[in-house]
């Protein structure tokens, strides 16, 4: 008789190679977001050669790893990024890259529509310019636009990656009408205290009823709106979004840095979180099976302080990152947990004790908080999901 495993206990205790993983091309960027969760805007000059990316690319191709997620920093700025990409989707590894829309002009959109296997989103970050250039810089926002024309008129239908904060939350029927505008379909994700984001997190995250808010939403509109990952910390309201609702990290996401340095969570840059590099011997594949970092998050987690909570089934803690860079512990709840077990947590974090993200690549030289100025404040399953369309994994 076969035990019916289900799928998120399975992915809990890790799989043979990831299912995806983001792969940060470059830290360079011609924008300064104030959020940017890798910090990035000047390249670092050790990162990975284009021979020692195609030997990355050899190993995802051996491991039967789906399809990367390759960002940066604003990854179109390699010289090399074409050449990466044909070489992946030659591979069999399928690409999916983040932009704002600065390289992506006419023949670049007829480009992506030529292969089948590239998938594309626009990061806008408003519904309007003020808001948008507010955190991502002047002119950002017709930037992107422009490009969701270019690959509207190439044909391509990209996704529309939007990060939800306080200044946005109230825009997201705008946001989709913008998608819909240009027939993309619209991905929404959750800010993290991660990179930039930490100097601004506490004035950018959603409020607690603006949580309540994007949940409802949510609802109402999942079937057309992706979501990956990134707000299973909500689902604690009632009903699971759709989504892996479970952290992934090291058990089937992880990020290699432009250094080729692995981090378990591409929202967890910092010491605590590398499990080594590609540049070492055996590779990714060693990094990924071997590592005492990924061992130890496929252990059985006790739950900690959340065991006990009623919605511990449905939110699981919510999201390591969160957590680690609020100077919260990892078995605690989640900074912005719906049952609002973490407030006192949280007001009882020393000051100076929350631990800064990795290395600061912005464009200015000093790390100092990004100033975040607005006027006014602005009034079908996720596909992304590695359960979708299964319950349940059969072993022998």
């Amino acid at each position: 008789m076969t035990a019916v495993v289900p799928l998120v206990e399975q992915f809990a205790q890790g799989l043979d190679a990831p299912i995806c993983l983001t792969w940060e091309l470059t830290y360079a960027c011609n924008l300064s977001c104030s959020h940017c969760l890798s910090s990035s805007g000047r390249r670092d000059p050790r990162e990975l050669t284009t021979a020692e990316a195609k030997r990355v690319i050899d190993d995802l191709q051996r491991m039967q790893v789906f399809y990367v997620n390759i960002g940066g920093g604003e990854p179109t700025v390699r010289a090399d990024f074409w050449e990466l990409l044909d070489y992946a989707t030659s591979h069999d590894v399928g690409v999916k890259f983040s932009t704002n829309g600065i390289k992506l002009d006419a023949e670049a959109a007829r480009r992506i529509a030529g292969n089948s296997y590239v998938d594309v989103q626009i990061s806008i970050d408003g519904a309007t310019p003020e808001v948008n250039d507010a955190v991502r810089g002047g002119g950002s926002y017709d930037t992107a636009v422009r490009a969701l024309e270019h690959l509207h008129a190439a044909g391509v239908r990209p996704k529309l990656s939007v990060v939800c904060t306080r200044h946005n939350v109230g825009q997201l029927d705008e946001f989709k009408a913008i998608a819909d505008r240009f027939g993309a379909q619209l991905r929404l994700t959750r800010l993290r205290p991660s990179g930039r984001g930490a100097d601004v997190w506490g004035d950018l995250h959603p409020t607690a009823e603006q949580q309540r808010e994007l949940y409802d939403w949510l609802v109402a509109h999942g079937e057309d709106v992706l979501t990956g990952d990134s707000f299973f910390h909500l689902a604690a309201y009632g009903d699971p979004l759709p989504g892996l609702n479970l952290c992934g990290a090291g058990r089937v996401v992880c990020l290699i840095d432009p250094v080729g340095d692995v981090y378990a969570c591409p929202f967890a840059i910092h010491d605590r979180f590398r499990a080594g590099n590609v540049r070492s011997a055996g590779g990714f594949p060693v990094v990924w099976r071997e590592s005492e970092l990924f061992r130890e998050l496929r252990e059985p987690q006790s739950g900690g302080a959340c065991a006990s909570c009623s919605a511990y089934d449905s939110c699981r803690g919510g999201c390591m990152a969160a957590k680690f860079f609020t100077g919260l512990p990892l078995d605690g709840p989640d900074p912005e947990c719906v049952k609002g077990h973490a407030e006192q947590a949280l007001a009882a974090v020393a000051p100076g004790s929350v631990p800064r993200p990795g290395d600061d690549h912005s464009h200015r030289t000093t790390r100092r908080p990004v100033p975040v100025t607005i006027g006014r404040r602005p009034d079908r399953a996720c596909n992304e999901s590695p359960l979708a369309g299964a319950t349940s994994w059969s072993a022998p």
